[in-house]
């Protein structure tokens, strides 16, 4: 493969760990983890209120490590994990008022910055940024999944992968 070929996705991969660091140095200066400041997103902007299979199927971190960052995120008074309603099973992540303070003061002013950033782009190249970074996302799975064998034979498992 000539260098030119590499080129690209290696910049990509680089450009997508520079937003990485972007967020994790964010998080640390909020005092969370990467995960825990996702999940308080997350249950942020679900109005206050998300039901952790919802969290959990929304990103890329183990079930483990999702609850991990959610009892921290309970120890600190930030969210409240109940039973779902009729369920001795199904919980439910709530922010507290003091969550929703958190929140106020570190995670609406970061989305807000993410919206201006997004809107330095036309609507058009919003659009066709998602497109092309989707059907990006969607020809990688598919060239590793046929590039590599079943990693739950040969290797690690993808939650191994998830947090390291």
């Amino acid at each position: 493969m000539e260098a030119s070929e590499q080129y690209i996705p290696f910049e990509l991969d680089h450009l997508y760990n520079e937003i990485d660091k972007l967020y994790h140095q964010y998080a640390r200066g909020c005092g969370l983890s990467d995960c825990a400041y996702w999940m308080l997103y997350d249950v942020t902007f679900a109005g206050g209120k998300a039901p952790v299979q919802d969290l959990t199927s929304s990103w890329s971190y183990s079930k483990q490590t999702i609850s991990s960052a959610l009892k921290v995120l309970e120890e600190r008074g930030l969210i409240n994990l109940t039973f779902a309603e009729g369920s001795r099973k199904s919980k439910v992540a709530s922010l507290t008022a003091a969550g929703a303070a958190f929140s106020e003061t570190y995670i609406v002013p970061a989305a807000q910055a993410e919206q201006r950033a997004f809107t330095v782009l036309s609507a058009q190249e919003q659009q066709e940024l998602v497109r092309l970074v989707r059907r990006y996302a969607e020809a990688l799975d598919e060239q590793i999944r046929a590039a590599v064998p079943d990693p739950a034979a040969t290797g690690p498992s993808s939650a191994d992968l998830k947090e390291g």
